[in-house]
């Protein structure tokens, strides 16, 4: 795709499986990595992989970002940090919801403010927030996960129309389900497991779940030149489960 070459990328959880395969992506495109992770192993070998350069923070603590980032120029910022505890609303404790809420909104909002002005002050830049179906359409059990991904839907609406006259583009791209850690911890071991897995595939439409590789390619796109006059949009990668208008 045009203009990634020798581009400075940042993408937050890097570590992680699809954070991984988005960061792998950009580097096959020729862009510089900076691989996010508040686990240093993650982040360290991701990057070595790719020969980006590892950075280890915690997204929801302003100072610590700031500090990790330094005076990196950072041309495409993908915010793909995140994590769920599935869990009914009424079960929950006004405690549990900080970790998800700082992970989720919090965080993405402390690397919008940090990063974002750069951009803004050089007259382009590239901004893709990874949310969630979840916001979309809801999820049983994820209700705090999915309030921060709306929220982020809705902020990055927002600051499209704030930055569009300075030449930064904000978008969305909302996986479904997607085999991760978080999906197979919801849907458990044991047959039991394997019944909510069945019961998914048989409501996708392609008739399987996501693959962490499946999601690189829009996000990939969002960050090109190809994408230059798109902005403020929400793409869902869902196999068709999600057909949100």
């Amino acid at each position: 795709m045009k203009g990634l070459a020798g581009k400075t990328v940042l993408v937050t959880g890097g570590g992680g499986a699809i954070g991984s395969a988005i960061c792998k992506r950009f580097a096959e495109a020729g862009s510089n990595v900076l691989v996010a992770d508040r686990d240093a192993a993650s982040a360290q070998g991701t990057a070595g992989q790719l020969k980006g350069k590892a950075l280890v923070f915690d997204i929801a603590d302003y100072a610590e970002a700031k500090k990790a980032i330094g005076n990196e120029t950072v041309d495409i910022l993908v915010n793909n940090a995140g994590w769920d505890r599935f869990q009914n609303f009424l079960d929950t404790k006004p405690e549990e919801w900080e970790q998800l809420i700082d992970i989720n909104l919090r965080g993405p909002l402390n690397m919008h403010h940090l990063v974002v002005p750069q951009m803004a002050a050089r007259g382009r830049g590239r901004v893709i927030n990874i949310s969630s179906d979840a916001a979309r359409v809801g999820s049983s059990g994820e209700s705090v996960y999915a309030a921060c991904k709306g929220g982020i839907i809705s902020f990055s609406k927002t600051l499209a129309r704030e930055l569009a006259r300075k030449g930064v583009t904000v978008n969305v791209v909302c996986p479904g389900p997607t085999d991760t850690p978080i999906l197979r911890g919801f849907l458990g071991e044991g047959e039991s497991g394997q019944k909510v897995y069945d019961a998914l595939v048989r409501a996708i439409p392609l008739k399987r779940v996501g693959e962490p590789d499946d999601i690189p390619g829009i996000v990939a796109f969002l960050a090109s030149d190809e994408a230059a006059f798109i902005t403020g949009q929400v793409i869902s990668v869902s196999g068709g489960l999600t057909m949100a208008g």
